[in-house]
């Protein structure tokens, strides 16, 4: 099972997200803005970070940056959510590994870990 940091300031998402990758069988840390997200990669490296593009504090596309610009953290896969579409979170942020429009159904999230991260950590 894979490690997977949830970067995100809506409560109600992150609960969602980490109850559904919990249930599943994966280790999950949350985060609710890109500065508490840095923190927690200091702690503990993840096998993927769903990154929220829209926060107070550290957005999205600056977490993103720091992480491409740090090389313990640069390799480590990021899908970007928005409910913005792709097209406007793409010029804006590039080096994410994946999107999640918001809303997103269930099934979307587990599917997008497996198919970002293999399916040997996938479950």
């Amino acid at each position: 099972m894979a490690t997977v940091l949830i970067v995100e300031d809506e409560f109600g998402i992150a609960e969602v997200l980490e109850a559904l990758l919990g249930d599943a069988g994966h280790r999950v840390l949350t985060a609710v803005n890109g500065e508490h997200g840095l923190r927690r990669l200091a702690e503990v490296t993840p096998d993927i970070v769903f990154l929220d593009y829209m926060m107070p504090v550290m957005d999205g596309p600056a977490t993103l940056r720091a992480m491409q610009s740090a090389p313990a953290y640069r390799a480590i896969p990021v899908v970007m959510m928005s409910s913005l579409p792709e097209s406007v979170i793409a010029g804006s942020c590039s080096g994410y590994r994946a999107f999640l429009r918001k809303p997103f159904l269930l099934r979307s999230v587990t599917d997008l870990i497996a198919e970002v991260i293999g399916g040997d950590k996938a479950g």
